[in-house]
């Protein structure tokens, strides 16, 4: 599912909300983090409705939408693709390239090899 970098903060304002959002109310969380203008979103809504990333349920005069697709889906796909596409679907070369442009902080050192623990231990 091909899903653009604005759709997708449609879809995090959605996933932010533990029930169904309406088009005015999505407008609302919207304007505090871009100037879009409802038409426009309004039209991400739409295409997302198409695309069948979230569901829009008819209540009285307007839709309700939630999400068809979870947002730990949806990151775990984009990621997998960045990889995939960038290096040879190689975790190491993406974390050495991170690394060497951007200073990782002593706590996400101690997370990675965390992870890297728990990895090795569960094999």
């Amino acid at each position: 599912m091909k899903i653009s970098d604005a759709e997708s903060k449609v879809l995090e304002v959605i996933w932010s909300v533990q029930g169904p959002l309406s088009a005015d109310e999505v407008v609302a969380a919207m304007n505090n983090d871009c100037d879009w203008s409802a038409g426009t979103i309004r039209t991400f809504l739409t295409r997302l409705v198409k695309k069948k990333a979230l569901a829009a349920t008819p209540d009285g005069r307007r839709y309700l939408y939630r999400p068809l697709i979870r947002r730990e889906d949806y990151v775990h796909e984009q990621s997998r693709n960045l990889i995939d596409r960038l290096f040879g679907g190689r975790i190491a070369p993406f974390i050495t390239q991170f690394s060497e442009r951007q200073d990782l902080s002593g706590d996400e050192i101690e997370e990675l090899k965390r992870l890297i623990g728990r990895l090795h231990h569960d094999r």
